[in-house]
């Protein structure tokens, strides 16, 4: 049930800034009420993150006022604001690899008796929250660092819903999650709002965001350009708001004239996650991967790169007899073949170092001359990407860890499309990215292809990959289910494809 426009408020911000090497926040007004899902949106930088990481104590504001229950509100830090009840689920994720997954849950509450943790009891607790977020056959003991991203996000999500708070921030929590999943998000923010939580929910995702919140307030340039209620605003005036102009609503659609073969992977293992893979993909098109988290789609990518160890099968090249050998990341770099991860933090990126730096990390040799970088090629060509992505910065100086999660995914695209790889694998290429930059991601792509690449997709929205792709290929339980031309395919039958694996083992 929405909430009434009298109902009190729980969380007012009046003019609040803030800036870095730029503003990033410019005199925002921005309140919520008891029991609401007020939706924040924007374009990557628009100041989103930044506003919670305000109001969840992780950034002190340059100026303005917040109050919360109706009195003055300054957190000194995440601590203070969670001692005050308002918690915060990022977008990046902030688990500790080397903890058990119920450790992550409740890293800040751990049942003791007598000074030793009580494992029984924080397990047993565990457990009750996976099985909220649909993780019931995730054991509370295992690592998170064996976890996938997707997964990690749902602990993450777990651990915010663990603890009672009067204020709840989520900023992009569905980015990694399968629609099952989503909603059971949504089933636990509709217990929360009936006991009178407030939700701020940051989404770039517009249909959802038009679903469960109650209003939208809508951020460009670090400015609120509007506040309305969910009821009042149609999806392509959200989108003008944000982006201060009209987006063509459709990708180019049209079958692409299938080129020579590029890769032909050959009954690929690769520990209990992939098992007889095989698949081919061809220049001059876009080969997708779709499927249910944990289905195998990463693995194989991982495999195929390198990154993890193929058990069995081979992989060949450009219509080769004989298969290539490919053992490290390194390898397959040497070999044409590129990978964007679904991980930027963790994988993609050295967030502590400048953009030019990560731009240009997979290049330098053609950058250098007699075993010295030259600083002018470097910067130039760092300036020409910033340019071509439409990056958002102060300058090519600027460290990646202060970009946007969004803008951060562009330097890792970019990085890649430098590298100029004859066969490209994105994994999640859009997650995190705003509604205007991903309608450039999937031009760009799209000219990929044009241009003779051959290019792998994977991705957890199926809507992106049926506008995006030419064939797509269902992984089921770590198994090629089937693989479908366009035209050819529907929704349905690619969700019978995605479950079929698992309906075939009960």
């Amino acid at each position: 049930m929405a909430t009434q426009p009298d109902t009190p408020h729980l969380f007012r911000a009046a003019g609040v800034r803030k800036s870095y090497s730029s503003v990033v926040l410019d005199s925002v007004d921005f309140d919520l009420r008891r029991g609401e899902v007020h939706a924040l949106v924007g374009e990557n930088g628009a100041g989103k993150t930044t506003l919670a990481r305000v109001i969840s104590g992780l950034v002190a504001p340059d100026g303005g006022r917040l109050e919360l229950r109706g009195a003055p509100y300054a957190p000194r830090n995440k601590l203070d604001a969670e001692h005050h009840g308002v918690r915060m689920v990022m977008q990046e994720l902030n688990l500790i690899a080397n903890l058990t997954v119920a450790e992550s849950i409740f890293l800040d509450q751990l049942p003791h008796r007598l000074g030793w943790i009580d494992y029984r009891r924080l397990n047993d607790e565990a457990r009750r929250l996976l099985d909220q977020v649909g993780l019931r056959h995730i054991e509370p003991t295992r690592l998170v660092k064996t976890l996938g991203v997707g997964h990690q996000q749902l602990v993450e999500i777990a651990a915010g819903l663990s603890r009672n708070c009067d204020l709840l921030i989520l900023d992009e929590p569905t980015a990694a999650l399968t629609d099952p999943e989503i909603e059971l998000l949504f089933t636990q923010i509709a217990r929360l709002k009936a006991a009178g939580t407030g939700i701020i929910y940051i989404s770039h995702r517009m249909e959802e965001i038009k679903r469960i919140s109650d209003r939208i307030s809508i951020l460009r340039d670090g400015q609120l350009v509007a506040t309305k209620r969910s009821e009042e605003i149609e999806l392509d005036q959200i989108v003008s708001l944000m982006v201060g102009r009209d987006l063509e609503e459709q990708v180019q659609r049209d079958q692409r004239k299938r080129g020579p073969l590029a890769l032909r992977a050959d009954k690929l293992r690769s520990g209990a996650a992939v098992q007889d893979v095989s698949f081919e993909a061809f220049r001059g098109q876009i080969l997708g991967f779709a499927g249910l988290m944990g289905s195998g789609r990463t693995e194989t990518m991982r495999a195929i790169f390198g990154a993890d160890r193929l058990d069995l099968g081979s992989v060949r090249l450009h219509g080769a007899a004989e298969p290539v050998r490919i053992r490290s990341p390194r390898q397959a770099v040497a070999q044409g073949i590129a990978l964007l991860t679904e991980d930027r933090k963790g994988q993609g990126l050295l967030l502590a170092q400048p953009i030019r730096v990560n731009l240009t990390l997979l290049c330098l040799c053609q950058l250098s001359r007699l075993g010295w970088v030259r600083g002018a090629s470097e910067r130039s060509e760092a300036k020409r990407w910033v340019n071509t992505m439409s990056l958002r910065c102060a300058s090519i100086e600027q460290p990646v860890v202060q970009l946007s999660g969004g803008n951060q995914q562009k330097v890792v695209i970019a990085k890649w499309l430098f590298r100029d790889c004859d066969i490209l694998i994105f994994d999640e290429p859009t997650r995190g990215i705003d509604v205007g930059a991903k309608f450039e991601i999937y031009r760009m792509l799209g000219e990929l292809a044009d241009q003779g690449k051959a290019v792998i997709v994977v991705s957890s929205d199926l809507k992106e990959l049926l506008a995006l792709c030419d064939r797509i290929a269902v992984m089921s339980a770590g198994r090629l289910a089937a693989t479908f031309e366009r035209g050819e395919w529907t929704q349905d039958k690619i969700m019978t494809a995605a479950l079929s694996g698992y309906l075939a083992t009960k």
